[in-house]
């Protein structure tokens, strides 16, 4: 069961937790990502119920994260796909799977899945870069700041950080 909605608090990260909506729905996502279109396959690789799937389906579909397509007729049968929207979520679940990594959460057997770059078959990682130089930004020295959107909540979180 999905929790409460974030819809209205100025929150980039509680926005895209809404539109994704909950861990199943990373799944899906993961595996859409993958090459995974058809509904018997996302519920294979997932093992999630009928109805726990339709209804995941059906909310990233709402939030333009995921489009269905009809690929067969008599009976109709559908496809999903990520939309631009829904590809971009996608670097997220590659963070999650990078950390997973580092700290060995599946277990001392090395990495499940490794992403590579297809030019040149080395591994990508995700970093912070410095949006005009390109230059990698280490974690240590990125500092939260009050953006165009911020509400009095925002503000005052950051009144925390600055107090570390």
């Amino acid at each position: 069961m999905r929790s409460k909605s974030f819809e209205g608090m100025a929150c980039s990260i509680a926005g895209v937790l809404d539109a994704v909506g909950d861990r199943w729905a990373i799944l899906i996502l993961r595996d859409l990502s993958l090459g995974l279109s058809k509904y018997e396959d996302l519920r294979k690789s997932t093992g999630i119920t009928h109805a726990t799937l339709s209804d995941r389906l059906k909310h990233l579909e709402e939030n333009e994260l995921i489009e269905r397509r009809q690929y067969q007729t008599g009976p109709d049968r559908y496809e999903y796909l990520l939309t631009r929207k829904g590809r971009d979520v996608i670097l997220v679940i590659q963070a999650l799977a990078q950390v997973g990594d580092k700290w060995a959460i599946t277990g001392n057997a090395g990495p499940p899945l490794k992403f590579i770059n297809k030019n040149t078959g080395r591994p990508v990682k995700l970093a912070l870069v410095d949006d005009k130089s390109d230059e990698v930004v280490r974690l240590r020295d990125v500092q939260p700041q009050a953006g165009p959107g911020a509400d009095d909540l925002v503000r005052w979180r950051l009144t925390k950080f600055d107090q570390r």
